[in-house]
């Protein structure tokens, strides 16, 4: 991906108990995207919200849910995104897939062979 520029974000919607060949669906989406070679995936756990069922799914202390909301995030070059889509598609049963055209006004890594920045 290039350092600065338009890219595309790849937003995918799921429940934590959703599967893929019978392993968490979120975890299922981070390995194609490394094995594809995207640039970076996050995944984000959400302590509530509900999808097109209506049904809250929360994360409270006297109430513990197994299906909270779960976002897979990725940002690359469009025509890599789009290549990917077919697959998620296939992947993404139930939730909700969403792009959108970013600008990325920075994109990087530290030297692994710097040492670390002091900060006293």
């Amino acid at each position: 991906m290039n350092r600065t520029g338009q890219a595309t974000w790849l937003r995918i919607y799921i429940g934590e108990s959703d599967q893929w060949h019978r392993k968490p669906l979120y975890q299922a989406l981070v390995k194609f995207f490394r094995k594809e070679r995207i640039a970076g995936a996050t995944v984000l756990r959400g302590v509530e919200g509900y999808g097109s069922h209506s049904q809250i799914h929360a994360a409270h202390i006297l109430r513990i849910s197994e299906d909270l909301p779960i976002i897979v995030e990725v940002i690359d070059e469009a025509a890599r995104i789009e290549a990917l889509l077919p697959t998620v598609r296939e992947m993404v049963q139930e939730g909700l897939i969403l792009t959108s055209t970013v600008n990325v006004e920075m994109y990087g890594h530290r030297d692994q062979t710097a040492p670390p920045e002091r900060t006293d």
